[in-house]
């Protein structure tokens, strides 16, 4: 049963723009995941300006996943690590109690080139929001493939349809990316009470309604209905247990409103560390906006 389509709504981070999906008025979270931008899908000119990229900012509270589906990004934050992104790969980057990163078109900025792909947040237990920083690459032989007539897919976390891989995760939850061809049908996962599907690629159809490029569909946790292509189409499954209500601002997620000022105040005052080899710039805090004057009493 469909409890809520979502649209992307279109959001410039400031030289790149992003559809985001997640959070939404409607609906904050999808299981655990509190956060979905599609990058792209768009065709990057040669010699990408530096303000194309994302300069370093912080994170508490979660994990970011990227994952290309075409093109090519560079991470690097404040444990060290530079790594490459490129498709069929996973970032996952633990912000726990606190880091930074950055995301630069390098291996792109030359000659430009198509960029797609999705970077969703996945909210920490509570239990784990302090957790030391973490980072880990997963390459694509780390992500077992499966399918059936007329779909690829690929396992980014989790657990669905019986896989399983070694993506480390702190909550039950599924991520997958499935291509489909035309004609085809692929179930939803079983197993998890909230689970959503959105379209990066093509047209699908779901009792007898069509979506299409940027749209997310929400589903209860009942059996479901399947999802059929109405042409070569690619999807991203994802879900699994929620975790409770999360206070969201700007790049923070947290369960405690009061933990969402410190990190404020922390990267005001330059104690969650740059980027070690992106450490020349960065993205300010943002202001709040000013409350109301009060109308004088008469």
């Amino acid at each position: 049963m469909i409890e809520l389509v979502i649209p992307a709504r279109r959001k410039d981070l400031g030289g790149f723009e992003v559809g985001r999906v997640l959070p939404f008025a409607q609906r904050r979270m999808v299981g655990p995941f509190t956060f979905f931008d599609h990058m792209g899908p768009v065709t990057l000119p040669p010699n990408i300006p530096r303000t194309t990229d994302v300069r370093p900012h912080p994170h508490i509270g979660l994990a970011t996943v990227t994952y290309l589906l075409d093109g090519e990004l560079t991470h690097r934050d404040s444990l060290g690590v530079e790594q490459v992104i490129r498709p069929g790969e996973v970032n996952w980057m633990t912000a726990g109690r606190g880091i930074s990163h950055s995301e630069r078109f390098e291996g792109m900025r030359a000659h430009g080139g198509f960029m797609d792909g999705i970077q969703a947040w996945v909210a920490l237990p509570e239990a784990d929001e302090e957790m030391a920083p973490a980072f880990d690459h997963y390459g694509a032989d780390a992500l077992p493939r499966f399918g059936e007539p007329g779909v690829e897919a690929r396992l980014i976390a989790g657990e669905a349809y019986g896989v399983k891989n070694a993506v480390k995760t702190r909550s039950p939850m599924f991520y997958v990316h499935a291509d489909l061809a035309a004609g085809a049908s692929l179930g939803l996962p079983e197993g998890h009470p909230e689970r959503a599907a959105f379209v990066a690629r093509g047209r699908i159809e779901v009792e007898g309604q069509e979506y299409g490029v940027g749209q997310m569909v929400v589903f209860g946790p009942q059996a479901g209905p399947a999802l059929r292509a109405l042409e070569a189409s690619s999807v991203l499954l994802l879900g699994g247990e929620p975790l409770g209500p999360r206070h969201i601002w700007w790049n923070f997620v947290s369960s405690s409103r009061e933990r969402i000022e410190q990190a404020k105040a922390d990267w005001k005052a330059g104690r969650i560390p740059l980027p070690t080899l992106d450490n020349q710039e960065f993205i300010p805090l943002p202001e709040d906006p000013p409350k109301p004057t009060p109308e004088p009493m008469s």
